[in-house]
C-alpha cells in the first residue's frame, strides 16, 4: 500500500465525519445557549468563556450523534439534550481539561439510555436491509464519500463507535475508550478491527488506513 493511500482514506474518512453535521446550525442549539447563559447566574464568571467554547463544538457534537444515530432530527436532539446536560453540571467539567471528551461523554450516555427505553425487535424480513447497505468491493485504492459512509454502516455499532473516535475525531485511544467506558486495549481491538475491515473492502492495508495511531505516536 502506498501511503498517499493510507493518508487519502484518512482524510476522506474525516471528511465524512465533518459532513455528518449539515450547515447552518439549527437555531434553537445555538438560541439554547444564549438563553442559558442569559439566565444562569450560578456560573456567571464562567458563562461567557464557556457558551464560546459550547458553541465551537456544536458541529462535533452533531456529527458525533449522527454516527450514532443516523438521523440528524435525532442527532440534533441529542445534541440539545447534551447542552442541557453540560450546563447544569458546569462544576463537574475542569477547565482546561478535555471539554470535547467530556461532552462526546454525555451525548454517548444520553444515546444509550435512550435506545435502552425504545429497545424492541426490529424484523429484517428477506434481509432487506442488509441487501440495501452492501457495497461492492471498490477498486484497489479507491473511495468515494457514499461507497466509505455505506461500509460504515456495515460495521458493528462498537467498532464504528470506535473508528469514528480515532481515526475520524481524532481522539487518543484513551480518551476514546474512557468515552466508551472500556479498557484501552480493547479499544485498539475495536479500531483495529474496523480499520482491516474498511482496508479489505478498499483493497489498502487497513493496519495503516483511516488516520494515524495516535496512542504510539504520544508514546
Amino acid at each position: 500500500m502506498k501511503d498517499n493511500e493510507a493518508t487519502h482514506l484518512g482524510r476522506k474518512l474525516r471528511e465524512i465525519f465533518d459532513a455528518m453535521a449539515p450547515e447552518p446550525l439549527p437555531p434553537r442549539l445555538t438560541e439554547l445557549l444564549a438563553e442559558l447563559a442569559a439566565e444562569d447566574w450560578q456560573h456567571s464568571s464562567v458563562t461567557k468563556k464557556t457558551k464560546n467554547d459550547l458553541i465551537a463544538m456544536i458541529p462535533r457534537l452533531r456529527a458525533f450523534a449522527f454516527s450514532l444515530c443516523g438521523e440528524h432530527e435525532r442527532a440534533d436532539d441529542l445534541v440539545q439534550e447534551t447542552l442541557l446536560k453540560a450546563w447544569s453540571h458546569l462544576d463537574s467539567y475542569q477547565e482546561g481539561t478535555n471539554l470535547l471528551g467530556w461532552l462526546f461523554k454525555i451525548l454517548r450516555n444520553s444515546f444509550l439510555s435512550e435506545m435502552r427505553k425504545r429497545r424492541r425487535e426490529v424484523q429484517d424480513a428477506g434481509g432487506k436491509k442488509a441487501e440495501s447497505l452492501s457495497v461492492a468491493p471498490a477498486q484497489q485504492g479507491h473511495v468515494d464519500m457514499q461507497d466509505l459512509r455505506k461500509v460504515l454502516d456495515l460495521l458493528p455499532p462498537h467498532q464504528r463507535e470506535a473508528i469514528v473516535l480515532v481515526g475520524a475525531a481524532g481522539m487518543s485511544y484513551e480518551e476514546a475508550a474512557e468515552i466508551a467506558k472500556c479498557a484501552i486495549g480493547t479499544m485498539k481491538s475495536r479500531v483495529n478491527r474496523a480499520r482491516m475491515k474498511l482496508g479489505e473492502h478498499f483493497g489498502v492495508d487497513g493496519a495503516a488506513a483511516f488516520g494515524p495511531d495516535l496512542a504510539a505516536e504520544a508514546g
